[in-house]
């Protein structure tokens, strides 16, 4: 059976947040047109990748199609709505772009397991304005950046103390400590 699909054609509003403490929260992607609310579970480094592709592709059209380029910064609220009931968690991501509209299009196609047939998935298309996507690309990579700080030997999660969560090959087991110059 095939998945269902969802077009917000355009957002009136989109996001992305987190639920829970650093280490275990729960990052959710929500767009909202008029009654219809949507979201999705997704991970952080999912979140991050977009945030930063958004960035990218906010340039690449302000140079392809700079028609569309001069647009007022959204200072808007940028909070999950309650309630957080995710249609289903993100497996794939892309991107397109509404020539006529200058809208860009993010498609979240849904994870499945790897013995379902993909043409079962769900996705979701969310076309956004630039402004939207400036303002979600940069609460993105801020609520990204709340989580716990990265290890500069190996990349890996640390907790408060400056631990790190597994072996640091980096480290080798040399130093207990980590200095940051």
């Amino acid at each position: 059976m095939p998945g269902r699909s969802i077009d917000l054609n355009p957002v009136s509003r989109i996001t992305v947040g987190a639920i829970g403490k650093p280490g275990q929260r729960t990052f959710y992607i929500q767009a909202r047109k008029g009654a219809e609310l949507v979201t999705l579970v997704c991970e952080k480094e999912q979140v991050s990748a977009l945030c930063m592709a958004l960035e990218q592709w906010l340039e690449e059209l302000r140079v392809k199609y700079p028609k569309g380029a001069k647009f007022s910064p959204l200072d808007i609220d940028m909070e999950l709505e309650q309630p957080l009931a995710p249609l289903f968690r993100v497996g794939q991501m892309g991107l397109g772009y509404d020539e006529k509209n200058d809208l860009t299009v993010i498609v979240l196609t849904e994870l499945l397991p790897e013995d379902v047939n993909p043409d079962e998935a769900s996705s979701v298309r969310l076309f956004c304005s630039r402004a939207q996507i400036e303002a979600f690309s940069r609460h993105g990579l801020q609520v990204v950046a709340k989580g716990r700080p990265i290890c500069p030997l190996c990349g890996k999660p640390m907790d408060a103390d400056g631990e790190i969560q597994g072996f640091c090959p980096r480290r080798n087991g040399h130093s207990d400590e980590i200095v940051f110059a």
